[in-house]
């Protein structure tokens, strides 16, 4: 019972890999020729005969392989109908290259994989960068908003207790003049306890707005704000992390 097995085609990327392939078997055969055949020039400036003969010979064997395996090979995923057009290239390497007016060679880096390796470890590495500058620009604003708001909290917190003082030295001023009202007769503690509320006003009219009174007030509704709008913009920035990470996960997942 007959069996048939499909291969594989070989699979290129672009037409300048064919080519490549070519040339790097026309310039091994011609590295062989060289080795096996020194050029040596004739009198009348004509090259080898020998030399040429094999030569000839080389490249039409070369063309009738690559012409045979054509067939077999896709360029981009589209069939290879006629290599004609690769094969009539100057063959690199052979004689007709290294004469003088040849033309300069054309070189193609071998596939280092140890490179290849190294970009996706720096696009990594930029990628990780521009998560962690991110992640930086939604935690600094909130840190920084919130270390500003606690101190001007521990400001109001501060002029607070220093009102406090002052109302508590006002009490006492009051409540000394109660006692000695009440060592006196009826009119007199009257007068005195008169005299007591009034120092206690006095005092406070005195200790009238605070040193920073403006500052405070500015700063504590500039944070007031600043936490409201951070509040209102959370959401969005929650969103967008997440987005971000889903993003992040897909692209490793694929890599």
């Amino acid at each position: 019972m007959e069996s048939s097995t499909a291969h594989r085609k070989i699979e290129l990327q672009s037409a300048e890999d064919f080519t490549y392939l070519i040339n790097n078997v026309r310039r091994a055969a011609a590295d062989s020729i060289n080795a096996a055949f020194p050029p040596v020039d004739g009198a009348d400036g004509h090259g080898d005969e020998l030399r040429t003969q094999i030569e000839n010979l080389v490249n039409e064997y070369i063309t009738r392989t690559f012409t045979l395996a054509a067939p077999n090979l896709t360029i981009n995923g589209l069939p290879v109908d006629d290599p004609s057009p690769f094969l009539l290239l100057p063959p690199a390497g052979t004689a007709a290259l290294s004469a003088a007016g040849g033309g300069p060679e054309e070189r193609h880096e071998p596939f280092d994989g140890r490179r290849r390796a190294r970009v996706e470890d720096l696009a990594r590495e930029e990628e990780d960068l521009l998560r962690e500058i991110a992640a930086l620009k939604r935690r600094v604003p909130v840190a920084a908003a919130r270390d500003r708001a606690e101190r001007f909290r521990a400001g109001l917190l501060a002029d607070e207790d220093a009102l406090e003082c002052a109302r508590a030295r006002a009490e006492a001023g009051s409540r000394w003049g109660r006692r000695l009202g009440k060592e006196e007769d009826g009119r007199g503690g009257e007068e005195v306890e008169e005299g007591g509320s009034a120092a206690r006003a006095d005092a406070l009219l005195e200790l009238g707005l605070l040193e920073r009174q403006d500052g405070v007030e500015g700063g504590f509704a500039g944070a007031v704000a600043a936490l409201g709008r951070l509040k209102r913009e959370l959401p969005a920035t929650v969103a967008k992390m997440e987005r971000a990470r889903v993003a992040g996960e897909y692209v490793i997942t694929e890599r």
